[in-house]
């Protein structure tokens, strides 16, 4: 479902295996071949030189949107799979349908394994009897889709392992119980646990954790704590915090921790990028997409979540939520109450009469640096 020659085609990477069983496909039925995950995520487009490919109607509605976006609407895929495509152990023929933006028939050749539908490789019908592949082809071309379904399947086996042991490593105490965990992880990864990594945080995290191939750099990753957490190699120009925000949707941030090399360090990279993440929920400047590096203060303040200061306490209750706010802002201003007062939207008189009553809550001197340092970092850790 993706052209020859985009740059989504170009820029995915693939596991040569996939790519050699597509372009065996296309062969053997003379057309391009897509090869997609169950999730309709495209993992290898199969070359062939046809000048069916440079018609224009190829390029129907559907299939441009999942060129642009690399993956296809829940609302096309359960266009789809209302064919029948999950339960098929055959190919099947999808008609074009002008009003569901399809204008181009298609062949879907389900990849099994285990009986279990693990992708699809999709083709577009000529609409012909004399360009539509054969019954031959079509089943020369089903026993391809089985080898690739032992390598979905595989490759499935060993992600849900290294999800487990990335988990071990997170969750685990210090000392050996880590050490254990890291050795086992390495192992897991081969030559690939050697160089710089990053760690990223996603939360929340709701549903079932995506493909590492999803994610371009993605080592591996697994969910924990309401978050997902994902290995990643860093790569110029891509971003794996926006592309995972892509994945869990509305109301999600991320946050991305240093980047070092090996790891041994993979417990602090996690407290990194989880703080990160932490911070995007508490100022929304910070996000959507937080580096550890640059959220300022707050690498301090999430380290203090929880700390809490009983002179403060009074001004945290939900009846001065707005005095929490305007002293807030008026730390976060240096003290300008002139400046205070515009981002406040208020009278510089109205900042003054909330200000004093600051400090009769607090018992706090504005006037005093220490008082004011205390008062701005509570205020800060309490929204973390």
């Amino acid at each position: 479902m993706y052209e020859k020659g985009s740059p989504v085609a170009q820029n995915v990477p693939v596991t040569p295996d996939y790519q050699d069983l597509v372009d065996e496909i296309s062969a053997l039925l003379g057309a391009p071949a897509t090869l997609e995950s169950r999730d309709f995520e495209l993992i290898a487009f199969g070359v062939y030189d046809s000048e069916d490919e440079l018609d224009a109607s190829a390029l129907d509605p559907v299939r441009a949107r999942s060129i642009l976006t690399r993956r296809s609407t829940t609302a096309v895929r359960a266009w789809f799979e209302g064919f029948g495509i999950t339960r098929a152990t055959g190919p099947v023929r999808i008609p074009p349908t002008p009003e569901a933006g399809v204008y181009r028939g298609r062949i879907c050749l389900p990849v099994r394994h285990r009986g279990v539908v693990l992708g699809y490789v999709w083709l577009l019908d000529s609409g012909s009897l004399a360009g539509s592949p054969d019954d031959a082809r079509l089943a020369a071309a089903m026993e391809v889709t089985e080898r690739i379904g032992v390598l979905l399947g595989d490759e499935a086996r060993h992600g849900a392992d290294l999800s487990r042991e990335l988990r071990a490593v997170l969750t685990a105490g210090g000392g050996w119980q880590r050490d254990m965990a890291v050795a086992e992880l390495r192992t897991g990864l081969g030559a690939r646990a050697e160089g710089a990594y990053a760690v990223v945080c996603v939360a929340p995290w709701g549903g079932e954790a995506p493909s590492a191939r999803t994610v371009a750099g993605a080592l591996a990753l697994c969910e924990t704590g309401g978050s997902l957490a994902v290995l990643v190699r860093p790569r110029p120009g891509t971003d794996a915090g926006a592309r995972l925000l892509e994945l869990a949707g509305a109301g999600a941030v991320a946050g991305v921790s240093s980047v070092r090399d090996g790891l041994d360090a993979l417990a602090a990279s996690w407290t990194e990028a989880s703080a990160a993440a932490r911070a995007a929920h508490a100022e929304p400047r910070l996000g959507p997409v937080a580096e550890w590096e640059r959220i300022g203060a707050y690498r301090l303040l999430t380290s203090l979540t929880g700390a809490r200061d009983p002179a403060v306490a009074p001004l945290l209750a939900p009846a001065h939520r707005e005095l929490a706010r305007t002293a807030e802002v008026y730390l976060d201003c240096a003290g300008q109450a002139g400046r205070a007062a515009a981002a406040l939207g208020i009278h510089r008189q109205t900042l003054y009469y909330r200000l004093s009553r600051v400090e009769q809550l607090t018992g706090l001197d504005l006037d005093d640096g220490e008082d004011r340092l205390l008062l701005h970092m509570v205020l800060k850790g309490a929204r973390l």
